[in-house]
């Protein structure tokens, strides 16, 4: 591995409908308290169990909610963010950038039962080489009885 982290970043817009505990996700973030270095936008810290947001299951932690209703999250204090959020009314739209890990180096299937990573020809190529010469010096033997 080259201890390089890589990301898939992509973005999805996500409409919650407020319930009685409000969208269901607190915050964090802001020009006044990065969450991120060298970033200051405003980041989903925590999803409530049985909110809207975990009822419909898209919005997830560490995820980066760009606007909310069309209103861009760009520089705002986070009282300034939280404000927004409470004043966004019943229907709110969400325009969220999702960060996914990406694995490093190539992915395959590994099958069921097989204890690590190593091809199968890996082990099995040894064991043939070994019993080959194992077969030989018995011949070897054999032939000098």
């Amino acid at each position: 591995m080259n201890g390089r982290v890589d990301y898939l970043v992509t973005e999805e817009e996500i409409n919650l409908t407020r319930g009685p505990a409000g969208l269901g996700f607190n915050i964090v973030g802001g020009t006044d308290q990065q969450y991120v270095s060298n970033d200051s936008g405003i980041y989903v810290s925590s999803i409530k169990e049985n909110g809207a947001a975990a009822q419909d299951g898209r919005l997830q932690e560490g995820d980066k909610i760009l606007s909310v209703n069309g209103h861009d999250l760009k520089n705002l204090l986070h009282q300034d963010a939280v404000d927004l959020f409470r004043n966004a009314g019943y229907a709110v739209s969400l325009r969220v950038q999702h960060r996914l890990q990406v694995q490093n180096g190539p992915t395959g299937h590994r099958g069921e039962g097989e204890p690590s990573g190593l091809p199968i020809a890996m082990v099995l190529l040894p064991v043939f080489a070994l019993t080959v010469v194992a077969a030989w010096a018995f011949m070897r033997y054999r032939q000098q009885l």
